[in-house]
């Protein structure tokens, strides 16, 4: 088991915790993504299971008020980038008798619940980028049958990406709203569940940890 992270060093501690082997990678680096790769091939000569885990969430402004800028910055991680790493790794997915591979999205990607009235995400840039990663998993999962290609929601968890914000609210206060904040644990739980499927498993779906997820 593999634990790609853009920082070595801090890649390393956690690699140690979890008996992964820490390897560098950053999904908008090419370099990186080459080097891994090569690694990879080197050391296991395929690849099983895929979890492409990296995304930023930008400046959330509103439509009006975002930028053509806060779009590339978030497109260039969490779609370009996703496109990228399962581009270099389709060699070693496809020498594996069980290729998997899971997509870390988000229910602000869902075109149907974006559209439910009383829907309170206003952000421009993240949300579209989510949904393009769900575009993603589907037309992956179409054109390669023999893989299980799935997104998955982990809900909002409480981790550096959640927050605090500078000047935004802490996860405490978050919790004390009354939004449901997940712990690490439980958030991992669905892209573990949607990682450990057999060839006889869903493919071209979209799930949180309470089930199927709206497109």
């Amino acid at each position: 088991m593999y634990l790609g992270a853009r920082d070595l060093a801090a890649g390393t501690d956690v690699a140690a915790a979890i008996g992964a082997a820490p390897i560098q990678l950053d999904a908008t680096d090419a370099d990186s993504i080459a080097t891994a790769v090569a690694r990879i091939q080197d050391e296991a000569g395929s690849l099983d299971v895929l979890v492409n885990n990296a995304g930023v969430s930008g400046e959330q402004r509103r439509p009006g008020e975002a930028t053509i800028e806060d779009l590339r910055a978030v497109f260039e991680t969490n779609v370009f980038g996703a496109a990228a790493v399962i581009d270099a790794f389709t060699p070693l997915l496809e020498a594996s008798d069980t290729p998997v591979v899971v997509n870390v999205s988000s229910a602000v990607g869902s075109l149907t619940l974006n559209t439910n009235p009383d829907s309170r995400w206003t952000m421009l840039a993240y949300p579209m980028s989510k949904a393009s990663l769900n575009m993603l998993t589907i037309q992956y999962a179409r054109a390669f049958p023999r893989w299980r290609v799935n997104s998955v929601t982990p809900g909002l968890t409480a981790t550096e990406f959640t927050g605090p914000r500078e000047g935004g609210p802490s996860i405490e206060q978050l919790r004390a709203a009354g939004l449901q904040i997940n712990t690490v644990e439980q958030g991992a739980e669905v892209i573990v569940q949607l990682a450990l499927i057999g060839p006889d498993g869903p493919s071209g779906t979209f799930v949180g940890n309470d089930g199927p997820v709206p497109w």
